[in-house]
């Protein structure tokens, strides 16, 4: 397969397109704007293998991508390219609506003029796969089960309002103009290469430099984690094969409050690299005001990827916070620089105070 990866230099992107070369794709594409969370470094593995290709575009340039589409014979497109931090999207809706609406409808439409050029063969084999979130479903309570596909749409934030109209139009695009597409919705993924403003990397590289461990509200706000290579395998599961016009969430069955995420990385640093005073690393956790229009709990119910498709998550929640735990440990390289020239530490998602 010919596969164009939109936003193939991001956390998630990047582990897609590793997984993708290494699983012998014959060509992978990645299309990356290279915005503040794009990092080609992430892609050292992979950059000489001749499968691999990168180039620089904006998915809101259709006509640039199209012209990729034409050029490298893309047989499918595996569509990650997004804004993606919801603090970021609070300060700053704009680019959220322009790149996660905007950029998709124009991706879209690109997509669409390629496909209706193909032969009828080509046409068969072509596929759409449009990567979410779980956060498209809102708030969940704590007495109500978990996310299915069937869940109603009821996003709380910016971000989340952004990604689940970037998904109807997926579906309008589908059932309109007959484009073969799938989806599917995820749940929080951690894992190496993930920029540090998130919350796992946050937490491993301020204990690392001995800063406060910031903590919203409580900490009891609980979301289902995933590891990222396991995402990876799974969408390309659902690319290769999903039905299509179907969706399919992808969890890790890994619930967890914000509070036990951070204390089990607190335990596992103590173990692995612990503090010069011999504290704990749960003394430096510190409560902080938390985020507005903060959802409660985010699960998954991965039951139908896993009936259909096969997948099952290789990494338990333990095994996969350890390892990354390890690999931030062992890559400076990576991290470093990112520390020192695209985050800044500030505080997120507080500079627009609505009404109380």
């Amino acid at each position: 397969m010919r596969i164009l990866v939109t936003g193939g230099a991001g956390f998630i992107g990047s582990a897609v397109c590793r997984h993708l070369i290494e699983s012998g794709a014959k060509r992978v594409v990645n299309v990356d704007k290279l915005t503040y969370a794009g990092n080609l470094r992430s892609l050292s593995a992979v950059e000489i293998n001749p499968a691999y290709v990168f180039r620089e575009a904006d998915i809101c340039d259709d006509q640039s991508i199209l012209s990729i589409m034409r050029a490298e014979r893309i047989n499918c497109v595996m569509h990650l390219a997004a804004e993606s931090h919801v603090d970021r999207s609070i300060d700053g809706p704009g680019v959220f609506i322009e790149t996660n609406v905007v950029g998709t409808f124009r991706l879209l439409n690109a997509a669409l003029t390629y496909w209706g050029e193909l032969d009828s063969a080509q046409k068969e084999h072509f596929r759409f796969h449009h990567i979410s979130t779980d956060e498209v479903f809102g708030d969940l309570p704590f007495d109500q089960g978990i996310f299915t596909e069937e869940t109603p749409y009821a996003p709380s934030s910016p971000y989340s309002a952004s990604k689940a109209a970037s998904d109807h139009l997926v579906r309008a695009w589908h059932k309109t103009y007959g484009l073969p597409v799938v989806l599917s919705n995820c749940s929080n993924n951690y894992g190496p290469y993930h920029f540090p403003e998130k919350l796992i990397p946050l937490v491993i590289l301020n204990a690392v430099y001995e800063k406060p461990l910031p903590v919203y509200g409580s900490g009891a706000n609980v979301r289902d984690w995933l590891y990222v290579e396991d995402h990876a395998r799974a969408l390309a599961l659902v690319l290769t094969k999903g039905a299509i016009g179907e969706s399919y969430n992808i969890g890790g069955r890994a619930e967890r409050t914000n509070l036990s995420v951070v204390e089990n990385i607190c335990d596992i640093l103590d173990v692995k690299r612990p503090r010069a005073n011999g504290q704990s690393y749960r003394e430096l956790i510190s409560f902080v005001a938390d985020r507005p229009g903060h959802d409660k709990r985010y699960a998954i119910d991965a039951s139908k990827i896993e009936r259909e498709l096969g997948w099952i998550p290789q990494e338990s929640f333990e095994s996969g916070l350890s390892k990354t735990i390890d690999w931030y440990i062992d890559n400076e390289w990576w991290w470093g620089p990112l520390r020192q020239e695209r985050y800044t530490g500030e505080r997120l998602g507080v500079s627009r105070k609505g009404l109380p």
